[in-house]
């Protein structure tokens, strides 16, 4: 059985006009078949006759003129081609044809060298930048005019490994490979080379070329056997899925489709009515298939269907529109008939051939917005397929493209194949490159795959440095959430390792302070690894010692991990230290370390961390404390005893926490903000000489509001006033509960119990202790030298204290400086 239907031959590009059948002949075709020609005759062959029923022109110039042949309107004649040169001279006129000949050689020369030259120019050029796409297309022209068949195609490979060929180049490609082809051996070879075209954009010019090609070259088509027609219906139908539903071109695979069933049809003998019925069905689900999509045309595809079906015995008005058509295929066609009226708008202005790129982008995305709106994902793929092809460095379209996969199709091969092509098309955006491992990760891929797609990734020119930070940190979130699957976390120290040794030199310090924080986090978290989370931390110090912040992290990881000494012996190391951000030494941030201090030495470091030997004076200092307070002294002696002699005050938040509602504890510790406050006080006095009291009269606690607080440290206890009984009894309450590990215990404090007889109001010691300082009228207080708002209940009537009677003659005793009080604590 022969051919099914005649297909293109591709030593030329045939095409049928209303003229009849013209043949444009590639400069590069032609010349590969003058060569074999001229090998041919050469070895006493005789001169090769064109194939196929269409046949070539060549042009009658000189086989060794190398510029693009002329196509011709009429054959010449193989044997006027052919003619030998008259034999025995030939007199004036030999020499006058001769001379032509001569002067066009010399011409052939002269292109041929500066053809050359400029090919190695650009093979140097290629050298230094391979990844120069406008050098890589030049190079290929060059090579293509010249018939250098073997650089053409290393050419073509070379370029197709970084960047996807545009449809066109695809063509020429195939077609130059077929022009080139002397048996079926390589038949596999260029239909590899088709289904590489198809893959890299839609094209449905590229689709025909490739259907014509197998119709023609693959025995099992031509011959019609079981296995060629399923073969070729295959591939049909990939066509169709491709671009079957492109508004303005997929008639034209609908046809091509029909036509191949229409040629099958022919064949089958007109005895066989069997065979023809089986035949026929295929047809007419191909036409009923087309009308109801929205296609250009529409209306002379109803006719077609109309005709044919006549041609079957089926007749028809002509008249009527829709006589002798299905009613569910009349209901199918209206309804694509007016979906292709609300879309003609669209396609209009896509048609329009003056329209700049940018006025072209925002037409497809006005329709594609319109696509997505009518909620048909096959229609919003095929929008976005012919964008990316008439638009393919387009990064806004390949993000659009790629996020409308995510959230909508979700197939992984589609989503592979879209983010492979946006990633060759946009290699120089980041963003592309993030959302691909994240997509992968998304599908589950393999480990081997993600590699390789970081790899590439890190390998590109990105705009800028955090585009190389936002890859490096994707992918260490991808090892991070996988490794329950098995992965080891020297995958992300190595990933780190990497970024800090290729980005740290051109990070800012924000972004180098991301990185490492992440780092060392993880090296806790998920290494359980201080030490390695230290090293980080010490290597980026001697990189960026200067940036302040780095300092802060490392400070705070200790303190997170509670770890004391540690960070305090940080802070020592960056006392010196002059920042770059600060633009001054860190002496006037001692004040950060004093707070620090007052936060960790009482709530952890006292009950916690041993003493330490060198802080001898607090060590006795306590001791001594201890001491008074086991011969149950009065509270405002224990007070003052308790006076401490540092300056790191204390951190009364967390007993405020657990206590819910208790006012302001009175501890043996001063506040940080206290002893901030107080030595700003102190600076003030001495500059204005006295501190004065304030004229307005405080209001007065009598102790029948206070509650008595023990245990609260090693050996600390405090009284606490309250403004009424309520906020008191829900402080007893909490009697037992822990604060900073210890069981306090919280009772009212009830003076009257266990004094002695005493004249005048209640007394404010704790149960069984006694008295014997003597009460100082506030009237007749007078307050000489420095500050003394931070003296002990015993030195200075503290709030809320009644009005006592004094001794007869007795006088009011002389209060303490501020100065004179810490020196008195120091001779104790």
């Amino acid at each position: 059985m022969g051919s099914v239907r005649c297909g293109r031959f591709y030593t030329g590009v045939p095409e049928f006009t209303s003229q009849g059948l013209s043949c444009k002949v590639d400069p590069l075709v032609t010349r590969c078949y003058r060569e074999k020609e001229r090998i041919l005759v050469s070895q006493g062959g005789k001169p090769i006759a064109p194939r196929s029923k269409y046949r070539t022109h060549r042009s009658t110039q000189t086989q060794g003129k190398r510029d693009m042949a002329t196509p011709m309107e009429e054959e010449v004649p193989e044997a006027a081609a052919a003619a030998p040169a008259p034999v025995g001279g030939g007199g004036d006129d030999a020499e006058m044809a001769a001379a032509p000949r001569a002067n066009s050689d010399s011409d052939d020369d002269d292109g041929a060298g500066a053809d050359e030259l400029r090919i190695q120019a650009l093979e140097q050029a290629l050298q230094e930048q391979p990844l120069d796409y406008e050098t890589n297309v030049q190079y290929i022209q060059c090579l293509r005019k010249s018939g250098n068949i073997e650089k053409l195609r290393v050419a073509r490979e070379n370029m197709n490994t970084y960047f996807p060929l545009t449809p066109k180049m695809w063509q020429e490609w195939a077609k130059d490979e077929i022009s080139l082809s002397t048996s079926n051996e390589s038949f596999g070879d260029i239909e590899k080379l088709f289904e590489r075209g198809v893959q890299e954009y839609l094209s449905v010019n590229l689709w025909r070329d490739y259907l014509d090609f197998v119709e023609e070259h693959d025995q099992l088509v031509s011959q019609c056997l079981p296995a060629g027609l399923a073969k070729m219906r295959d591939l049909f139908e990939r066509a169709i899925t491709a671009g079957g539903l492109h508004v303005a071109e997929g008639s034209k695979l609908w046809a091509a489709y029909r036509e191949y069933e229409m040629a099958i049809l022919i064949t089958i003998a007109d005895a066989n009515d069997e065979e023809k019925a089986k035949q026929v069905q295929p047809i007419r689900t191909l036409f009923h298939r087309q009308l109801s999509v929205p296609l250009a045309d529409m209306e002379s595809t109803l006719a077609e269907y109309k005709s044919w079906e006549a041609e079957q015995g089926n007749e028809n008005d002509k008249g009527s529109e829709f006589d002798g058509v299905p009613s569910n295929i009349i209901s199918a066609y209206k309804k694509a008939n007016d979906m292709y009226n609300e879309r003609k708008q669209y396609e209009d202005q896509l048609s329009n051939a003056g329209a700049s790129e940018a006025d072209k982008l925002q037409e497809f995305l006005k329709y594609i917005k319109f696509e997505e709106l009518k909620g048909d994902p096959a229609r919003v793929q095929v929008l976005y397929e012919r964008a990316v092809s008439d638009l393919p460095v387009s990064s806004d379209i390949w993000t659009e493209y790629t996020s409308y996969l995510d959230r909508a199709l979700k197939v992984p091969s589609v989503l592979k194949n879209v983010y492979h092509r946006a990633t060759r098309n946009c290699t120089w955006v980041g963003e592309l490159w993030v959302r691909y491992l994240l997509s992968l990760e998304h599908i589950h891929a393999s480990e081997e795959e993600l590699k390789h797609v970081f790899e590439r990734a890190v390998q590109c020119s990105f705009g800028t440095i955090t585009e190389y930070l936002d890859i490096y940190l994707t992918r260490v979130d991808s090892l991070r959430r996988r490794m329950s699957d098995g992965l080891d976390i020297q995958l992300i120290r190595q990933t780190f390792m990497d970024a800090s040794e290729f980005l740290s030199p051109q990070l800012r310090a924000e972004e180098l302070l991301l990185l490492h924080s992440y780092w060392t986090k993880l090296e806790r978290n998920l290494g359980n690894d201080v030490a390695a989370a230290r090293k980080v931390w010490e290597d980026t110090l001697k990189k960026s010692g200067s940036v302040l912040k780095i300092w802060q992290h490392y400070i705070s990881m200790e303190i997170e991990m509670g770890n004391i000494h540690e960070a305090r012996s940080l802070y020592k190391r960056c006392y010196s230290r002059r920042f770059a951000d600060s633009g001054s030494e860190v002496t006037p941030r001692l004040k950060e370390l004093s707070i620090f201090k007052s936060q960790q030495e009482v709530n952890i470091e006292s009950y916690l961390a041993p003493l330490d030997p060198s802080n001898a004076n607090d060590s006795s200092h306590k001791r001594k404390t201890s001491k008074m307070a086991n011969k149950q002294e009065p509270p405002a002696k224990r007070r003052k005893e308790n006076a401490p002699k540092s300056t790191a005050p204390s951190d009364d938040q967390g007993s405020k926490a657990q206590i819910g509602n208790i006012g302001a504890v009175e501890t043996g510790e001063v506040s940080g903000k206290a002893k901030e406050s107080m030595d700003l006080k102190a600076d003030s006095d001495t500059q204005a000489g006295t501190l004065r009291l304030n004229e307005s009269k405080p209001y007065r606690y009598n102790d029948k509001c206070t509650a008595y607080l023990s245990n609260i440290d090693l050996t600390g206890l405090a009284y606490v006033d309250f403004s009424d009984n309520e906020h008191l009894e829900a402080a007893i309450k909490k009697n037992k509960h822990k604060l900073l590990g210890k069981k306090v215990s919280v009772a009212r404090s009830d003076p009257s119990r266990n004094k002695l007889p005493h004249s005048g109001d209640n007394d404010t010691s704790a149960p069984g202790s006694s008295r014997s300082d003597k009460e100082i009228s506030k009237d007749d207080t007078k307050i000489t030298g420095k500050n003394t708002f931070a003296a002990p209940r015993a030195v200075v009537k503290p709030l809320g204290w009644s009005q006592r009677d004094e001794k007869s003659g007795g006088g009011a005793e002389e209060l303490k400086s501020n100065e004179e009080f810490r020196n008195l604590l120091l001779k104790k």
